[in-house]
């Protein structure tokens, strides 16, 4: 009787707290609203905001009254274990350490109901042996069923099991990598974490591993609405919606066109997994919320120090499913250069996570969107408790034994200011050691990366121990900072690098410059989708790059001839500029067929050059390349060999996955002073590659340097 007064009490004391959050929604977002108070008195808005930082403040922390704690309970049943704290009961497949079921504030079950109990919510990966791919194979997909389960912690404030699996050279599907899958429940936690640790002992025979993921699919009949940033959520189809005859798919499997969905509002719309991919360095929180339950299923990740290619590499997260996704290693947006390789015999460990999946609830009445706010607030605590303490696993090491690295970038282009610059905003980061760049192809380890402040000083916190060396990239200009020292991180270790300079690139004066050097192309022209083929989410916003078939495009602005782009006129980003560039695509003829494609670049030399017989220099850096060429010629488009070329590179997959970088690459072209003339000049970038409309390139910035003994520029 006692327990379900003090229920009702913490309902109650909820209800209202949770009224006030939904008036300072209002507060902030309506202006009427913010009048209607003001007129009630200033006291009435200092009293509502108080009580909102109190409710803040409250759901921020976890800990509850001890007296109305809920007891830890370890259930076991036929075929699952299950575990219960109270607030939700999580149940697990035993031996195989699936997800089955998670019931939560009255629901049975907010994972999906239909199909196996085993697709619901699990760990899976994607493997081959090496040259065993079958062609447009993606791989061998391994379920990862464990074979064996363990409770390794059982007390008053945790229960940690583990789920093991160890690699049996007979079997066929399952990846030679010993597994390790630990779930863990917290007292008065309103959620669980889950994390996995993969082992390769030394000997065993070579493997490749294109994906790693946590997968959680949810009951479709309540979670309709997803959200993954403060600007990016909305009401969501249903799988059936993409399943013909209501849907139709488009260029690739992926992209459906919604003809007759179950939902009106969505019909018309394109749906796209890849249309709501995120980078790594802002993949802290995503999730759905059951807006008739006033329910939200989250997936927090206080860290990413455990994902592939450090923070720019881009993962799936929430899609059409409803499901939920924490992908740890993928190809995705990087192609075949991010496969994770093993050589025969090789020796690898690496932990996976872990990552928290919250559930929160609000009262009826209470504006249920409200629950991402919440979600976020949840995501700041667990951020605050990285690495966590509770892990029962010596693979995954506490604050205490791990290392720091604190220090400041500046940059030193004297062509832009006699004195160092301060790196603002630069993302530094620890990685495996390598040569420049590598840290956006490396997987095998783990990364750690700090942005900088506006005077430059970064400080990298909780490294793991180990061997690595220091990378940084800034934002304004080219190439990447590589500090070749290689540092031993051990626990406790604290290392003062004091002041640091990146040198970038530079051998003159900017002649002229085309872009902004951020490794993207979203300074660029965008056009506007086909109209036919629109997802609403992006309609007029800056990130309409997300939206299908803008590949198409290119043929509608520039039918018959290239692109000619004047550097005295036009203006790479206007939509009025001659100039419309965004993706650099092939073009498609009335056949079917597609044609390479060629920009000119127009500018002027005065004669003050006319007798140096020096270089000039062209950098070029491209933000994406997807099975493309890049040519290089200068005041002569028929000169074959060009003047450079970069072969075929890239597999980024970019341009069909609604993406505006993939993998950044530099180049620095030497231009003879002898191939210019004074007057009008044009320098020819070419791709010439043309079997798919997906091959072509995104440009991240060009720019063309005088010589160092040319002061004079037109």
């Amino acid at each position: 009787m006692i327990s379900i007064s003090r229920k009702l009490q913490d309902k109650s004391a909820d209800f209202i707290m949770f009224k006030l959050s939904s008036h300072v929604y209002q507060l902030v977002t309506t202006i009427g609203y913010r009048r209607h108070l003001l007129r009630q008195g200033g006291w009435v808005v200092a009293l509502i905001m108080f009580l909102s930082l109190f409710e803040i403040a409250i759901s921020q922390n976890q800990s509850s009254d001890p007296e109305s704690t809920q007891v830890l309970q370890l259930h076991y049943q036929v075929g699952h274990v299950v575990v219960d704290n109270g607030i939700f009961q999580l149940t697990l497949s035993n031996p195989e350490g699936f997800v089955t079921g998670i019931r939560y504030n009255g629901i049975e079950n907010v994972l999906a109901y239909t199909g196996n109990e085993h697709d619901k919510g699990y760990w899976d990966l994607v493997w081959n042996y090496p040259g065993k791919k079958i062609k447009k194979s993606k791989g061998t997909l391994d379920r990862i069923e464990a074979t064996k389960m363990e409770v390794i912690t059982q007390n008053d404030d945790k229960i940690e099991i583990s789920f093991t699996r160890t690699w049996n050279a007979s079997s066929t599907t399952a990846v030679p990598v010993n597994i390790d899958k630990r779930f863990v429940m917290l007292r008065n936690s309103s959620g669980f974490y889950s994390y996995a640790i993969f082992e390769r002992p030394k000997g065993w025979p070579a493997v490749e591993l294109d994906n790693i993921r946590l997968v959680f699919k949810l009951n479709q009949d309540k979670f309709h609405y997803m959200a993954i940033s403060d600007e990016r959520q909305r009401n969501m189809p249903l799988p059936d919606d993409r399943i013909p005859p209501r849907g139709k798919p488009l260029a690739y499997p992926e992209a459906v066109q919604l003809l007759d969905p179950i939902e009106p509002e969505f019909k018309g719309e394109v749906d796209d997994k890849y249309e709501y991919s995120m980078e790594s360095k802002d993949i802290k929180v995503h999730g759905w919320i059951s807006t008739n339950d006033s329910v939200g299923f989250w997936q927090i990740t206080p860290s990413n120090e455990f994902r592939s290619a450090g923070p720019l590499k881009q993962f799936l997260g929430s899609h059409v499913g409803p499901t939920n996704l924490a992908v740890f290693h993928s190809t995705h947006y990087a192609g075949a250069e991010l496969i994770m390789s093993f050589e025969e015999g090789e020796a690898w460990k690496k932990v996976f996570g872990p990552v928290f999946i919250y559930l929160n609830s609000f009262p009826k009445g209470v504006d249920p969107l409200l629950l991402w706010t919440q979600a976020k607030n949840q995501t700041k605590v667990e951020e605050e408790k990285w690495p966590y303490s509770f892990t029962a696993s010596s693979d995954f090491p506490s604050s205490d034994q791990r290392g720091s690295v604190t220090g400041r970038l500046l940059v030193r282009d004297r062509y832009i200011r006699s004195e160092d610059i301060p790196a603002n905003g630069s993302y530094v980061g620890l990685a495996a050691p390598g040569d420049v760049g590598s840290w956006q192809r490396e997987y095998k380890g783990y990364q750690f990366w700090s942005k900088a402040d506006e005077k430059g000083y970064f400080s990298i916190n909780n490294v793991r121990t180990g061997h690595y060396n220091l990378y940084a990239f800034v934002p304004g200009f080219i190439g990447d900072y590589h500090n070749q020292t290689v540092f031993d991180i051990s626990p406790g270790t604290n290392i003062s690098l004091g002041g640091l300079v990146y040198e970038p690139p530079r051998e003159g004066v900017t002649l002229w410059e085309i872009g902004v050097p951020d490794r993207t192309a979203a300074e660029f022209y965008i056009p506007d989708p086909n109209p036919t083929f629109t997802n609403k989410l992006y309609l007029n916003r800056s990130d309409k790059y997300r939206q299908y078939g803008l590949w198409e495009r290119y043929a509608e602005l520039y039918p018959h001839e290239d692109m000619v782009y004047n550097v005295d006129v036009d203006d790479y980003s206007k939509t009025g500029s001659t100039c419309k560039l965004q993706e650099w695509v092939c073009r498609k003829k009335a056949d079917g067929g597609y044609n390479g494609t060629t920009w000119e670049i127009k500018f002027q030399l005065d004669n003050k050059t006319k007798n140096f017989t020096g270089n000039f220099k062209l950098r070029i850096a491209l933000a994406t390349s997807n099975v493309a060429e890049l040519q290089v010629r200068v005041n002569d488009l028929s000169v074959d060999p060009p003047l450079f070329t970069t072969g075929e590179i890239g597999k980024d997959n970019t341009i069909a996955r609604h993406g505006i970088h993939g993998l950044y690459w530099l180049y620095s072209v030497n231009v003879p002073a002898s191939s210019l003339r004074h007057g009008n000049n044009t320098i020819y970038l070419t791709q010439p590659l043309a079997i798919s409309p997906f091959q072509g390139l995104m440009y991240d910035y060009i720019r063309l340097e005088c010589p160092d003994s040319i002061s004079h520029l037109t």
